[in-house]
């Protein structure tokens, strides 16, 4: 069963604090991975280990939250479903493509999915399973209203908003994180994130741009 934070599922309920924990406790994942203790965040923090029970119940609680607060940094542009224009779903869904890769690239995340591939069914925890329904799958249930708006102002054309999402997912993602996972020293920098975001969204219109219709691609 997962374990869900529910209080702080989110960066508008964290407060400034809470943030500088979970900030210490990303950057012990780097340094070192599945050693991660509540005694060493609440060291590194300084706060009290009381604190951190208080906040997120226990270990799973933080890993929780976490990932919660590393999920949060991938921002969805809100899209007004009555005026969208072209423009408008362009610019939310290169944002969306350019945080994500921001994201998936930096140490932190590399770090937390190793821990949580190396925990895949080893029965240690539910990490993995946290990491997917607080990280793959809200990013899809944030994304994909943006992509019904367009479809419904007859800016895309699709059947199924979860095939949609996993394409354009795809696209932005490429083997870039499989390799980073593995190791590899990609050279993600501003511009190279940006370009492979442009690069993504023109390539995702391409396939499900609507060819008719009065705002046809």
């Amino acid at each position: 069963m997962l374990h869900i934070v529910p209080d702080i599922d989110t960066s508008e309920t964290l407060t400034e604090r809470q943030k500088a924990v979970l900030d210490a406790a990303l950057r012990l994942l780097v340094e070192e991975g599945d050693q991660l203790t509540m005694t060493a965040v609440a060291r590194r923090a300084s706060c009290s280990k009381e604190t951190l029970y208080k906040w997120f119940g226990d270990r799973d609680g933080l890993l929780t939250a976490t990932v919660q607060w590393q999920a949060s940094k991938v921002r969805v542009a809100p899209v007004d479903g009555k005026g969208l224009d072209l423009g408008s779903l362009r610019a939310s869904l290169e944002r969306f493509a350019s945080d994500w890769l921001k994201v998936i690239s930096s140490d932190t995340s590399i770090a937390l999915n190793r821990v949580a591939v190396g925990h895949a069914g080893s029965g240690k925890d539910n990490l993995g399973a946290v990491v997917l329904e607080n990280g793959r799958f809200a990013l899809a249930r944030r994304l994909k209203p943006v992509l019904e708006a367009g479809r419904q102002a007859g800016l895309l054309d699709f059947a199924d908003a979860e095939m949609a999402f996993r394409t354009f997912f795809g696209l932005v993602a490429r083997d870039v994180q499989i390799r980073l996972l593995l190791g590899d020293r990609l050279e993600l920098t501003e511009a190279t994130i940006g370009g492979d975001a442009v690069r993504a969204t023109q390539q995702f219109l391409a396939l499900f741009g609507a060819k008719t219709g009065p705002q046809g691609l």
